[in-house]
C-alpha cells in the first residue's frame, strides 16, 4: 500500500505554488462541475492543490466531501505525467453523489494525460531538427 500513498510532496501547499500554475497555465481541462489547471514541473511526478469556494459549495461538509473525492482519485492515478495541478469546483457540485463524481474525476484524469501526449507530441514537432541553409 506504500506506492498509493499521499505525501506532502504531491500537494500545492504554498500559494507560490498555485501562483505559478495560474500565472502559467499550459493544459486546461474543462468539464461541467471541474475546472483542472496544469502546467509542468521539474519534480518528477505530479501535484495537486484543490479549490472549492463557498460560492458552489457552501456547507463545509460538502467541500470536504469533494475534497476527499478529489485527493483519493488522484493518490489513485499512479501514471500521471509530471506536472502540478489546479482543480477548481464548479457550481453543481453538491447535487452529485459519490460514484458519479468518481466518474467525472477519472474522466478528467484520462483527458489530461491524453492532452499533456498530445502537447508533448506537438512540441516535438515544432522543436524538430533545425533547418540548416546551404550558406
Amino acid at each position: 500500500m506504500k506506492a498509493l500513498s499521499f505525501p506532502k510532496s504531491h500537494r500545492l501547499l504554498r500559494p507560490a505554488d498555485y501562483g505559478k500554475v495560474f500565472d502559467d497555465v499550459q493544459l486546461k481541462v474543462p468539464h461541467r462541475n471541474f475546472l483542472i489547471l496544469a502546467t509542468p514541473n521539474s519534480l518528477g511526478h505530479a501535484r495537486v492543490g484543490l479549490i472549492f469556494s463557498k460560492k458552489n459549495l457552501r456547507l463545509a461538509v460538502q467541500r470536504n466531501r469533494i475534497k476527499r473525492q478529489v485527493r483519493e482519485s488522484f493518490r489513485q492515478q499512479t501514471d500521471l505525467p509530471n506536472l502540478d495541478v489546479v482543480v477548481l469546483g464548479r457550481q453543481g457540485l453538491t447535487h452529485l453523489d459519490n460514484t458519479a463524481v468518481q466518474a467525472s474525476l477519472n474522466d478528467l484524469w484520462h483527458r489530461l494525460k491524453k492532452k499533456h501526449r498530445q502537447s508533448q507530441s506537438s512540441r516535438v514537432e515544432n522543436t524538430g531538427p533545425a533547418g540548416r541553409g546551404k550558406g
